[in-house]
């Protein structure tokens, strides 16, 4: 699945732009959960998501993705755009400093 398809997907379950806000908690409230899992190293077990890094991992990617659906933000777009910020700030320093 694309990160676009995914954004979709979640756009037609769950949109509601004016609730950005109550969105951002949640995604808070959700990395506080995977904080926990994660120092508890709590895996999926046997397919049991429940409870997991797995489960609160795409908590995490729900509502960053419920946000930028809020905002009308492409997740794809901003990645690539990032990226070549990224490769200018990292690897040009490489090469000027290699």
């Amino acid at each position: 699945m694309q990160i676009i398809e995914l954004q979709n997907f979640i756009k037609e379950k769950d949109y509601k732009p004016e609730l950005k806000e109550k969105y951002f908690m949640k995604l808070v409230e959700e990395v506080g959960e995977l904080s926990e899992v994660i120092r508890k190293e709590k895996r999926m077990n046997h397919h049991d998501i429940k409870g997991s890094i797995e489960e609160e991992l795409y908590d995490v990617l729900y509502y960053v993705c419920a946000l930028a659906n809020c905002y009308d933000i492409d997740l794809e777009e901003c990645h690539k755009l990032k990226s070549e910020v990224n490769e200018r700030k990292w690897y040009s320093n490489e090469n000027n400093h290699g």
